[in-house]
């Protein structure tokens, strides 16, 4: 036997204090979960001072913990983990890593955030999150892209701003701007001409050495990345500037980001994943993903494999027979998170978890860049 419904509770009332008839009418209603979840999420936000008070606390507490080590020139008493950890690796000695070598090459990602008003807050979340690991991607990867956020504003600025501790003012080599896509496109076209707007390595290799049909910096193009799209792209080209739609809707808004660009004139294409995967759910990937696939072809110029690496195993998808990839990858590189879009669509997903609630504990200052030397050129 079902239970009845649960009956609306008005906010004011519940929160606050009794309300007369006037407001009952003219003010909206909610139901019990959702007032529980109101409430949780208050209280939630109340707590962020202090939970950071200590954070802060406890970070104190370790530095004077090893400054007064390092004083009696006492040693540290490992955690669990640590000796753990030095167990494993008496027994299975790691090689020293090697210090990576980042190379800005002249190519360009403009993630387009003008779709604030469409999304909910939980799918903003998931976008801000995705932006985030976008530029953590970049910023590590042995080849860098120039990276531009177009239209950003709205609730999404206010959540970087607020939530997220306004981090994103210390990323590197990243562009936020107000201004639409095309304006971004434009700005990305200016630095790729400049001294510092990258060099022909990696997958562009080939138009150094036999200098492709005499392309330029003159010969790029500015592509639209959507699924719906007709055309589908087959290489990354230099002085290029490639849009993401940054939105995350649960398919509610399907081939918004196809007419967006149509509308614009300008050129769209989708990414081959139809040509090399067999996939047992959408061609549909969060716009962090797409990033990653974009820098791993640049980095092994080979679809396949950057499909293999960087798409989520929960997604189900195998390289198509006859389809061999240049090196057996390593193994599944990416994060598993939620389900959204990226340039194979817009983001049309499930909420990314990772940074929901816990964001403000979530260090998101630009990671450290000792040991890159973009001057110098890492070997093929």
């Amino acid at each position: 036997m079902s239970s009845p419904e649960e009956p609306p509770v008005h906010l004011e009332a519940s929160l606050e204090q009794p309300s007369n008839s006037t407001h009952e009418q003219t003010e909206p209603l909610l139901s019990k979960n959702k007032l529980k979840k109101l409430i949780r999420d208050r209280k939630w936000e109340e707590g962020r001072e202090k939970r950071r008070e200590l954070r802060k606390i406890k970070a104190k507490e370790r530095k004077e913990r090893k400054r007064a080590a390092r004083h009696s020139d006492a040693p540290l008493e490992p955690t669990a983990e640590k000796r753990k950890a030095s167990v494993e690796a008496e027994v299975h000695p790691a090689a020293k890593p090697k210090h990576l070598t980042s190379v800005q090459l002249p190519v360009s990602f403009v993630i387009d955030c003008a779709f604030d008003d469409l999304m909910r807050d939980g799918e903003r979340t998931s976008l801000a999150s995705q932006v985030t690991r976008s530029y953590s991607d970049n910023h590590k990867a042995p080849f860098r892209s120039h990276l531009f956020i177009s239209s950003f504003g709205g609730n999404l600025k206010h959540r970087f701003d607020t939530v997220l501790s306004a981090h994103h003012h210390n990323w590197k080599e990243v562009k936020f701007s107000e201004s639409d896509f095309e304006s971004a496109a434009s700005q990305a076209a200016e630095v790729m001409k400049t001294d510092w707007g990258g060099q022909l390595s990696g997958a562009f290799r080939k138009y150094r050495t036999n200098n492709e049909a005499g392309f330029t910096s003159t010969s790029g193009e500015v592509v639209y990345l959507t699924s719906d799209s007709p055309e589908t792209l087959t290489e990354l080209k230099p002085y290029s500037t490639y849009i993401i739609g940054g939105i995350v809707d649960k398919n509610r808004h399907k081939g918004i980001c196809y007419k967006r660009a149509v509308d614009r004139g300008v050129k769209t294409a989708k990414l081959p994943i139809g040509d090399y995967m067999k996939m047992t759910s959408r061609f549909v990937l969060a716009t962090n993903h797409v990033v990653e696939i974009m820098l791993r072809w640049l980095e092994v110029g080979d679809w396949g494999r950057a499909f293999i690496e960087v798409i989520p195993q929960r997604k189900g998808g195998i390289l198509r027979d006859g389809i061999t990839i240049l090196e057996k990858p390593s193994g599944t590189k990416t994060q598993d998170t939620e389900v959204d879009d990226g340039a194979s669509g817009h983001n049309q997903g499930e909420e990314d978890a990772c940074l929901e609630k816990d964001a403000d504990e979530v260090s998101l200052k630009s990671p450290p860049r000792e040991g890159l030397e973009s001057k110098e050129e890492p070997q093929p």
